[in-house]
């Protein structure tokens, strides 16, 4: 699995460059607003929503029981996901049609997986938190999962 998370990091920053170039050059402060975002997360990402939300101690106590089981949710299906991508990466044999449809099954039920949970949480937060304040949070998480989803898309190309 380290190999997966290596051989992503450095697929995706050398990959990523010309098109970050191309965005920044589209939309600068869109750009710079994501990768700040992404930095703070990758640093402290409970720190960050709690600095982005300015929750109050009632909010808090309703919150952060929330956060803290989509985000272990959320480690479980990223784990499955990369063992799934490691696989691939890891394979020394053509793909059979087999190989293809359990491959993309296995991603497909991750996937559903995450969307349920995603659906829970929305629902938990929005009973938490006003209105305002958790569109904030979904919209921290959503351009998390835009960002990664991103690296994973330039970090594997298209199977042949």
């Amino acid at each position: 699995m380290n190999r997966l998370v290596v051989v992503t990091a450095l697929a995706a920053a050398v990959l990523a460059a010309p098109l970050a170039l191309a965005q920044a050059q589209a939309n600068p402060e869109a750009v710079a607003e994501l990768e700040a975002l992404r930095a703070d997360a990758r640093k402290d990402k409970r720190a960050l929503v709690a600095s982005t939300l300015q929750l109050t101690d009632a909010e808090a106590k309703k919150f952060w029981p929330v956060y803290d089981r989509y985000q272990s949710e959320l480690n479980v299906y990223r784990r499955e996901r990369n063992v799934a991508l490691e696989e691939l990466v890891s394979r020394d044999k053509p793909m059979t049609n087999r190989y293809a449809k359990d491959f993309a099954n296995e991603l497909l039920k991750i996937e559903e997986q995450e969307i349920k949970s995603r659906r829970k949480m929305h629902n938990a937060v929005m009973r938490a938190l006003p209105p305002k304040k958790a569109a904030q949070y979904l919209q921290i998480e959503q351009k998390l999962r835009a960002a990664q989803a991103y690296e994973i898309a330039v970090a594997f190309p298209l199977e042949k």
